[in-house]
């Protein structure tokens, strides 16, 4: 992949350094987006292993000093703050400067943030649809958004040039750049992410109820279907918290027509109508295939899940 090296910005600040906010200063990094980067989080220990990791130029436990003269700010906390700290940073942006986040729901973004937003400041929510079960400032790496979708949903009346300018710099992170609106997001998330999560989440507290029962055996004889299960589970209880509460018409109404289809299958599987279960499973199984093509996983044995990371060697 080739990268312009023309800095898009004099100051970008990133708002929480955990996946996300680390993974952007890597390839903020890696493709010269910035002349300064600078990271703002209340943790002490956090900042402290941005120093030493050494991804920004400057770091900060004061929001407004993170703040003050920068050309782009991301909000990289879980989406229940943003509201709280775009309030707080608003008396600090200067004129022209951008805000956008990596908030995993829009609409809610769109509610809380938009209205903080100080005129002559441009306001462009946007979601890089990428990430590890990992979080914590050493998680990120710069090819986390490679050849991945990013989501811009921009509120009416957005500036044109500052959308473009965040389209070039989701692509130069190594995203595929769409244009969604922010409800319609959210329900096409609720599907592909949300409710999975919830599922996940779900059946692996069911497994560990059931451990006083197995007497370990849950853990011990997890196969692939139970195992990828507790890997999307080990995603950060905070975010997920707030992505369910700031998204929960959408993720109700996925959850309804869940519940449907699951009852269908409970009766196919009670009434022995094999039929039905096999068309379902040639169905998604042509879904899982669609996704292999498309790039967005590996048709590698066990799914790719050995693949070494970014950067090491086989």
């Amino acid at each position: 992949m080739t990268f312009d090296s023309n800095p898009l910005f004099g100051k970008l600040t990133l708002i929480g350094i955990g996946l996300i906010g680390s993974a952007i200063a890597h390839a903020s990094r890696r493709a010269g987006l910035a002349a300064h980067i600078a990271c703002y989080d209340r943790s002490a220990e956090v900042l402290e292993t941005v120093r030493r990791l050494g991804y920004a130029d400057s770091t900060h436990a004061e929001l407004a000093g993170a703040v003050r003269e920068a050309d782009l700010v991301i909000l990289c906390t879980p989406v229940g703050s943003f509201g709280e700290l775009a309030r707080e940073m608003a008396p600090h942006l200067k004129n022209g400067a951008i805000v956008s986040d990596v908030g995993g729901v829009k609409a809610a973004v769109v509610r809380d943030v938009g209205p903080h937003v100080p005129e002559g400041v441009h306001f462009v929510p946007a979601h890089p649809i990428a990430g590890t079960e990992q979080s914590g400032p050493e998680a990120g790496f710069a090819e986390l958004f490679d050849g991945r979708w990013c989501i811009l949903t921009p509120p009416p009346g957005t500036d044109a040039a500052a959308l473009e300018t965040m389209k070039d710099f989701w692509h130069r992170c190594g995203s595929d750049v769409e244009i969604m609106d922010p409800r319609h997001h959210d329900l096409a998330l609720a599907v592909t992410s949300h409710v999975p999560h919830l599922i996940a989440y779900n059946i692996v507290g069911t497994a560990d109820d059931l451990e006083t029962v197995t007497e370990g055996e849950v853990i011990k004889y997890s196969a692939g279907g139970f195992r990828d299960f507790t890997r999307i589970a080990a995603s950060d209880p905070t975010m997920w918290r707030d992505i369910f509460l700031n998204n929960r018409e959408a993720v109700l109404e996925v959850l309804a027509r869940f519940t449907e289809d699951l009852s269908l299958l409970q009766r196919a599987i009670r009434w022995g109508d094999g039929d039905t279960l096999f068309n379902l499973f040639t169905r998604t199984r042509a879904i899982r295939r669609g996704i292999v093509s498309a790039g967005q996983d590996s048709a590698e044995p066990n799914f790719g899940r050995n693949r070494p990371k970014p950067g090491e060697k086989k």
